[in-house]
């Protein structure tokens, strides 16, 4: 079943371009078409803790954009024959643009390559996963989005720490540590 985003009455989602997400679900198998483009959540770093959809893309991809914390373990799971370009960033780092990475993705998913835009953690947490959709979205190319493990709640579990806790912790916060530059503190 696909999911149809965009202008709603009511919805609290940020409006965006007609684009139709197409989510994979055990009734219907990740497929990433020519030309299309994988938003692919990469986790916290263990290669055991991604999807099976993430692998699936992977395993797809004739390229591969990836971030800086991914790690090799993470990279050896692509198709042998996909071109890997880092494009990540780092606090005060940037090897590319945020523009120039959705000119990546436009260009290589306009030639009717399949690519995977690989993040470390999940693509909508602190990732600009939103702002890469809605350039996709712009250009009408197909774009799934594939959720990853965050470490907001993979890190403290990973050594026993419960994020929640009946009767102790009702609820927990994600916030960045830091703002972007000329954003108002």
């Amino acid at each position: 079943m696909s999911r149809r985003y965009g202008r709603h009455p009511g919805s609290l989602r940020p409006a965006l371009p007609a684009v139709t997400l197409s989510p994979p679900t055990a009734s219907a198998p990740f497929d990433l078409p020519p030309g299309g483009v994988a938003l692919v959540g990469a986790g916290p770093g263990d290669p055991g803790l991604l999807t099976l959809h993430a692998v699936r893309a992977l395993e797809a991809a004739e390229v591969v954009l990836y971030d800086r914390l991914v790690g090799p373990g993470v990279l050896a799971l692509a198709h042998p024959d996909a071109v890997l370009v880092e494009v990540g960033k780092s606090a005060g780092r940037h090897s590319m643009a945020q523009e120039d990475i959705h000119a990546l993705m436009l260009e290589h998913a306009g030639a009717g390559r399949r690519v995977v835009r690989l993040k470390g953690g999940d693509p909508f947490v602190f990732g600009r996963g939103f702002e890469e959709v809605q350039a996709l979205a712009k250009a009408s190319i197909p774009t799934t989005v594939i959720p990853g493990v965050t470490s907001a709640v993979s890190v403290p579990a990973g050594i026993g720490i419960p994020v929640t806790q009946r009767g102790m912790v009702h609820g927990f916060t994600v916030v960045s540590g830091h703002l972007p530059p000329g954003h108002e503190k």
